[in-house]
């Protein structure tokens, strides 16, 4: 059997930044993510290899073909499994001694309340639906532990039709400019007249580029169309994969000295 190495020679790096108290800390903490695509996969991943070992990961679906070009658990053998256990098994395989749990479902109406949120020090958001975002959105703002202590929150806004990685940013939820799915949320929840009880920050571009005039007659015969999308738009990883990093980055630098 392979030795399972320490904690202390997996994360040297990152305590040459954090020191042993903050990376101690960070090994404490309790984290959510709505979402294992191509936004919510990368945002794991960077979690754990900074030293994140409680963490609980939240998709109801299965790799498809389409998923390959972007999605950190979609490889050619992977098409079929569930995306959750795919990333279970391969966040084990960076730190052993993890603590992931894999939860093969939706985040709606109907499951919100099997999620205790205020559980957790830290929830992230990289679901694509936009009435199930919006409900995660409400729910995560008015979180609140037993010691009155709120989670920290981000939400991931739209990562599709992007291509230049210098337009992401970081900014307040109605501060976020340029972006179609930021200005549908906020006419949903002026529309409801139900809002964010709190501020919180988002990652988003303001870049806005259309499908390629070949998208008429490419079709998606993968079975990818989930999480109630109406419509499929390309999206590429070096934008996906940074937008997850950098939901992930506002986790770590909190536990910056």
């Amino acid at each position: 059997m392979a030795t399972v190495p320490s904690r202390s020679d997996i994360f040297n790096r990152t305590a040459l930044l954090t020191g042993l108290e903050a990376l101690e800390a960070i090994g404490r903490t309790r984290g959510i993510i709505f979402g294992m695509g191509g936004v919510g996969s990368w945002a794991a991943e960077t979690l754990v290899r900074s030293g994140f070992r409680d963490l609980t990961i939240v998709d109801a679906d299965r790799v498809a073909i389409s998923n390959i070009n972007r999605q950190l658990p979609a490889t050619v053998p992977t098409v079929g499994q569930v995306k959750v256990d795919v990333m279970k098994n391969r966040l084990l395989d960076i730190n052993p001694q993890a603590e992931i749990t894999a939860i093969h479902d939706f985040y709606n109406s109907s499951t919100q309340s099997t999620y205790t949120l205020g559980d957790y020090d830290y929830i992230i958001d990289a679901i694509d639906s936009l009435s199930d975002k919006a409900l995660l959105i409400l729910n995560a703002t008015s979180a609140i532990n037993g010691d009155g202590k709120r989670p920290l929150f981000v939400s991931s806004m739209g990562a599709a039709l992007k291509t230049d990685p210098s337009r992401i940013a970081v900014a307040e939820f109605w501060k976020v400019k340029g972006c179609p799915l930021a200005a549908a949320l906020r006419r949903k929840f002026k529309k409801s007249g139900v809002f964010p009880t709190r501020k919180f920050k988002c990652v988003y571009s303001d870049e806005l580029v259309a499908n390629h005039p070949d998208s008429a007659t490419l079709t998606d015969t993968s079975g990818a169309l989930s999480y109630n999308k109406v419509s499929t738009n390309g999206a590429l990883m070096h934008i996906t994969s940074i937008f997850g990093i950098t939901l992930a980055s506002i986790i770590v630098r909190t536990y910056l000295p």
